[in-house]
């Protein structure tokens, strides 16, 4: 049996988790952030402000945001000691002290010394590296750990990181939860190292307890497997990250474990970003039950949730956008940034209804700003659709296996109206799935695909990209540059 203590940040009041923080973020920022970090230097110079005036994350408003856009100047948020301005500080001061000062220059470079990197997808925009120190790895071991606990995953349990190979957090949280859990974790990169059939074979040896991976990819794994009739009766538990979960994506999922002999397997999504340098996942609900939200680890980070157009927080489980604040990171940091990803209920600091734990969480659907595109399906006026709801419609449609949402234009005409085009294979047994995706279309929203393709399961393989793509592309944009205003 696994007797692990609990530890404050799961068991706190609200008022000791906003105690905590405040003490947590203003060390952090007179003793990394203000003297290290040129971008917030710049910014509190600009602002009239000083790390004194930072007292609490109430105080947290009086800071700008921090954007997309100013990542690009990635140099710029990188904590670069000054090294005569460390020596004068008391905390290196102590460590000179407590260890000696060759064993306190090890420690500091330990902790400030960038060793690591990941960085976004760059899929709209450039690439923007973050760096870790040992220290953040350290982190990132901590928040794996975390995860592995949340999931109530076991250190006997024989675990598949089937995230890709690649300098991004969701591989990288994965690979270090199973180094920090002291248990077995085989990593196979994904479908772009072993193909979706290489992922099954090995999967069907092992006959792992969890699964760790993107939900298309999976999906598409566990729909290989059933076809082969393959035995995957220890699969207990299916990790979910790097994509959105709509509740149709769960139900295809937990049929397909059925298939392959894993009865009554726990699926739970996980929610992270580049600039968090970690991750957070759900709780284990009972069979039939709601998600209790994303638990936030309030000493790693401090969330808010503002409204999107008028960057003000908003109360408690309201709607908004995550803007996310680093506390105690190293190398890379961010304060104040703008994710872009709505929530659908906010955020909570009430305890959470199934495991207890008093940490706040998110809740709800999680959507993104860049997931809503501006079309033009005729001439006379554009169209906001909202990308995000069309995924939950199509995975709640009877009958649609995996699908892949198109916009091109009309004749690939840059000056001609925009078209949508819905691609989709059927589950077994599903008739007229045309039929049904425009009727489900015509019941959740006012807008009608221009038309619908059906293919075959290996067509749609090549259409998402398994197994060659980072992420499978569900929604693919095929309009000139110009014309995706």
């Amino acid at each position: 049996m696994n007797h692990r203590q609990t530890t404050w940040w799961e068991t706190a009041s609200i008022d000791e988790i906003h105690h905590q923080q405040a003490l947590i973020l203003t060390h952090f920022l007179k003793s990394r952030v203000l003297p290290f970090t040129r971008h917030y230097q710049n910014m509190f110079q600009a602002a009239g402000l000083k790390a004194e005036d930072i007292r609490s994350t109430d105080d947290l408003v009086k800071i700008p945001f921090t954007s997309k856009a100013e990542l690009s100047d990635t140099r710029d948020f990188v904590i670069v000691p000054d090294e005569a301005i460390l020596k004068k500080q008391w905390s290196t001061r102590r460590l000179a002290l407590r260890h000696g000062p060759k064993s306190a220059k090890r420690l500091l470079e330990r902790e400030l010394r960038p060793i690591f990197m990941t960085s976004t997808t760059g899929r709209s925009s450039a690439a923007v590296p973050f760096l870790y120190t040992q220290h953040d790895l350290d982190r990132l071991e901590t928040s794996g750990r975390r995860l592995m606990e949340i999931c109530r995953s076991k250190p006997e349990y024989r675990h598949i990181n089937a995230f890709p190979f690649a300098p991004h957090l969701a591989f990288w949280q994965a690979h270090y939860a199973g180094l920090a859990f002291n248990t077995f974790n085989l990593s196979t990169g994904g479908g772009k190292t072993m193909g979706t059939d290489g992922n099954v074979r090995v999967i069907s040896k092992l006959n792992p307890d969890a699964i760790i991976a993107m939900p298309t990819f999976l999906y598409h794994m566990l729909q290989e497997a059933s076809e082969q009739n393959a035995d995957w009766t220890r699969l207990k538990t299916l990790v979910l990250g790097g994509e959105k979960v709509p509740e149709g994506m769960r139900r295809k999922l937990r049929k397909l474990c059925a298939n392959v002999g894993a009865e009554q397997v726990a699926v739970m999504s996980t929610y992270g970003f580049t600039e968090a340098k970690i991750a957070w996942s759900e709780c284990l609900v009972p069979e039939g039950q709601a998600s209790a939200g994303f638990h936030i680890y309030p000493d790693m980070g401090f969330v808010e949730i503002i409204d999107p157009a008028s960057g003000q927080r908003v109360p408690d489980e309201q709607p908004g956008e995550i803007v996310f604040t680093q506390l105690d990171a190293r190398g890379s940091i961010v304060l104040r940034y703008r994710t872009g990803d709505l929530i659908e209920h906010g955020i909570t600091h009430q305890p959470c209804p199934h495991c207890g734990r008093t940490c706040p969480r998110l809740l709800g659907k999680i959507s993104r700003v860049s997931d809503i595109h501006h079309l033009h399906l005729d001439k006379l006026k554009g169209t906001l659709v909202d990308f995000n709801q069309l995924e939950h419609l199509i995975d709640d449609t009877p009958g649609v296996g995996a699908w892949q949402l198109e916009i091109r234009k009309h004749n690939d005409d840059p000056l001609d109206v925009d078209e949508l085009i819905v691609h989709a294979v059927g589950l077994n047994g599903s008739q007229d799935l045309e039929a049904s995706i425009k009727r489900r279309f015509q019941q959740k929203v006012e807008l009608m695909p221009n038309a619908i393709e059906l293919h075959t399961w290996e067509e749609m393989r090549k259409l998402q990209g398994v197994g060659t793509e980072l992420k499978e592309q569900k929604v693919i944009d095929h309009r000139p540059k110009g014309a995706q205003l």
